[in-house]
């Protein structure tokens, strides 16, 4: 009924093995999109936390709010993008209308001064996001072999991390050489923005993931709630409801004064860094040891994180160790999770089930950063670390018991 991609690998002795780590070229594009792209969503989201605090002047509260939306409002949209993607066939272009969404208000943050309009431009790229990123991981899953998929994700995100590797490092430079140069820094990012649609639309293939029949049905949920894939849903939510956004943890170590103001930009280039450079051993490590067992283990190091800055250590020593943890964090969840989901599912419906785990991801951080900025209001930043830890710490057991043999029901899965 269904046809796979072209260029996915076929199961024959001459097709290349896992142990060659070779990826699709079509995954390797797509991240070079994702590249160009978090250099421009990058170079304004790391000068973000500080603007908005220091210079337009919010509270704790008010910023709390500022990053959940970003952290929350793509999740409203992604379960659409992946519906999209599946029931059409054709994820690049879903991902098009994504990507091209968050150039337009890259454009629009331009021109947007004040708390609302700078708030409503957020919201617009983050829908764009929202759009794009499951028919994006779709794509990558079709072009891998089931035993690859650690491997090729870790590839995409470690040229994603590059660039939101990037991106903050304009932000700094900018701002190093230009006082309150924050325009100058949107305008960088509009003009990445607009580069990486172009480099979607020109050289990633547009290759069906499955072949669209007339009669095709419409993905329904209980089609995509396969027993395993719920389990992984209900782990995911509850550690993202403990899952305190970067922003709040940077803001954390600048209180601590191991470091300017003017530096705080870098912060987001370290984690990233890291982030880079684990990527792939990370992935292939979920690919032999187990995806879900690496996704447990990455919010162990988040973990570590909370309890560095909760313990006021020496302040330079506390920041490179909470950028060591982050960028730890990132590369055993992000793709990782993305990879177990697409396998949770049956093929025709993998977009919409890498969507479901990111969009419940998506909101259970959004809803942890409204309540940590009123735990940071009432407690202050180290206490507020204090009550979240906690509780993520008796979380991850019950968390690692509920995921356990997920990765077995992703093999089962025919």
């Amino acid at each position: 009924m269904y046809i796979t991609l072209s260029d996915r690998p076929a199961a024959s002795p001459a097709a290349p093995v896992a142990g060659r780590r070779r990826v699709a070229p079509v995954v390797v594009t797509l991240g070079l999109v994702s590249l160009v792209t978090d250099i421009s969503s990058e170079s304004v989201a790391a000068i973000l936390p500080l603007y908005l605090t220091a210079v337009v002047g919010l509270s704790a509260i008010s910023y709390g709010l500022v990053d959940a939306l970003y952290q929350g409002v793509s999740a409203l949209v992604r379960i659409g993008g992946g519906w999209a993607a599946d029931r059409g066939g054709h994820p690049k272009w879903v991902a098009f209308v994504g990507y091209g969404l968050s150039a337009v208000a890259r454009f629009f943050l331009l021109f947007s001064t004040g708390l609302a309009a700078i708030s409503t431009v957020i919201a617009a790229d983050r829908v764009g996001k929202g759009l794009r990123t499951a028919p994006r991981d779709a794509m990558i899953s079709a072009a891998t072999p089931p035993e690859s998929l650690g491997h090729a994700f870790g590839v995409h995100r470690a040229l994603d991390t590059a660039g939101a590797a990037i991106g903050p490092l304009i932000a700094f430079a900018v701002l190093w050489w230009i006082p309150d140069g924050y325009l100058t820094v949107m305008v960088v990012s509009f003009g990445f923005a607009v580069l990486g649609v172009a480099l979607l639309g020109l050289l990633v293939p547009d290759r069906p993931v499955v072949e669209r029949r007339q009669d095709r049905a419409p993905v329904r949920w209980r089609e995509v709630a396969q027993p395993g894939l719920v389990r992984l849903l209900v782990v995911a939510g509850a550690l993202g409801l403990v899952t305190v956004g970067d922003g709040f943890l940077y803001l954390a170590l600048l209180d601590l004064g191991g470091f300017a103001a003017h530096w705080f930009p870098l912060l987001y280039v370290g984690t990233n860094v890291v982030y880079l450079t684990l990527a792939v051993p990370v992935g292939r490590l979920a690919d032999r040891r187990g995806k879900a067992k690496v996704l447990i283990a990455g919010h162990g190091a988040l973990l570590a994180a909370y309890a560095v800055v909760a313990l006021s250590l020496d302040a330079t020593a506390s920041t490179l160790l909470v950028l060591l943890l982050l960028g730890t964090f990132y590369a055993a969840t992000d793709g990782v999770i993305a990879a177990l989901a697409g396998r949770l599912v049956p093929d025709e419906l993998r977009a919409s089930g890498i969507a479901s785990a990111q969009t419940v991801v998506a909101l259970a951080r959004m809803a942890s950063s409204a309540a940590f900025g009123a735990l940071w209001f009432v407690l202050g930043p180290q206490q507020a670390l204090v009550v979240v830890g906690g509780v993520l710490l008796l979380a991850l057991p019950a968390a690692f018991a509920t995921a356990r043999g997920l990765d077995l029901d992703a093999a089962e899965l025919p």
